[in-house]
């Protein structure tokens, strides 16, 4: 499994990425973080990825080639879980939650992938 992650900061608020990552991780609120749209990039999600199977509310799976992938949010998060998803997938679902201004944070590095990384 490959995770990701994305949040938008409130402007002017600048957090350690770590600690904020881990208290998403535990559905906690996070003081400087922006409540997101969540069910429109719901949507964003399924259309552009309306080829895929929706195997239940929250996963996709590719069907004509390798992949699946888990979304678990928050009011002020998106998680993404890859199972065997190809880089080109991931990178899509990283465009796709840019186009709400939230970069990646990937906890695998771990680092954040936005203007103002550390």
């Amino acid at each position: 499994m490959y995770e990701l992650l994305f949040w938008r900061y409130l402007d002017e608020i600048y957090l350690n990425h770590h600690e904020v990552y881990e208290a998403l991780l535990e559905k906690e609120e996070v003081e400087g973080l922006e409540t997101l749209p969540v069910e429109v990039i719901f949507n964003r999600i399924a259309s552009v990825f309306s080829e895929w199977e929706k195997v239940d509310e929250n996963s996709w799976q590719n069907t004509k080639g390798k992949g699946a992938f888990q979304v678990i949010s928050t009011p002020q998060s998106i998680k993404i879980d890859c199972y065997g998803t190809e880089g080109k997938t991931m990178n899509k679902l990283v465009s796709l939650m840019e186009e709400f201004k939230c970069p990646l944070y990937d906890p695998q590095v771990p680092e954040r992938y936005d203007e103002m990384s550390e």
